[in-house]
């Protein structure tokens, strides 16, 4: 399969994903402050969720752009992933219509989990598919940022029963860190097909 399909389908998946969480921000019936008061913790589960959608979207760019040969588990694992972010938009609209109640929150928190285990599982079958020796293993690296956000996710869980707030600082703090697009694997790839 040529990978432009497979990023193409993504793409695709993606926008509809983003276009789902947008549908759930209802239009206020009133035209003062107080009408949107109610709304803020709709439109910030959103604002979160619609970063961490554009993250994948980046990192799945970059990923795919460093990619050669897709063999059928690149593709499942493609979907494996597409799964987890696909529900996104359920999870975000329970946390933010329960105003960041604990079990909403957990369930929140165990999506962005799931996701990142399936966004690892695609790489090693990218790496697996396109040698150990190719550009995504050695760009990949230790993955300390990616551990670490699997590790605040899982703390989120687990915190959000005792103190949802904390829990939403453990899922916005990867939020943050991978904001910038990550480099590793332009970098590498750019130093290994310069442009011209």
């Amino acid at each position: 399969m040529n990978k432009t399909r497979l990023e193409a389908f993504s793409d695709g998946v993606l926008a509809i994903i983003i276009t789902i969480m947008v549908l759930e921000l209802k239009v206020p019936h009133g035209a003062d402050w107080a009408a949107l008061e109610g709304l803020w913790p709709v439109f910030l589960s959103y604002v979160l969720s619609f970063i961490y959608v554009g993250i994948y979207w980046n990192n799945h760019h970059h990923m795919l752009h460093a990619c050669h040969h897709v063999t059928g588990a690149v593709m499942w694992a493609n979907m494996h992933l597409l799964f987890w972010l696909s529900l996104l938009p359920f999870t975000t609209g329970w946390m933010g219509e329960n105003h960041f109640a604990p079990l909403p929150d957990m369930f929140y928190g165990t999506n962005l989990l799931l996701a990142a285990f399936a966004f690892t599982i695609l790489q090693r079958a990218i790496i697996a598919a396109n040698g150990d020796d190719h550009t995504l293993a050695d760009a990949i690296g230790h993955d300390i940022k990616g551990k670490l956000s699997k590790v605040l996710y899982a703390s989120g869980v687990g915190l959000t029963l005792v103190a949802p707030w904390v829990g939403f600082v453990c899922y916005l703090i990867p939020a943050l860190m991978w904001v910038v697009p990550d480099p590793r694997i332009a970098r590498l790839f750019d130093t290994q097909h310069p442009r011209r």
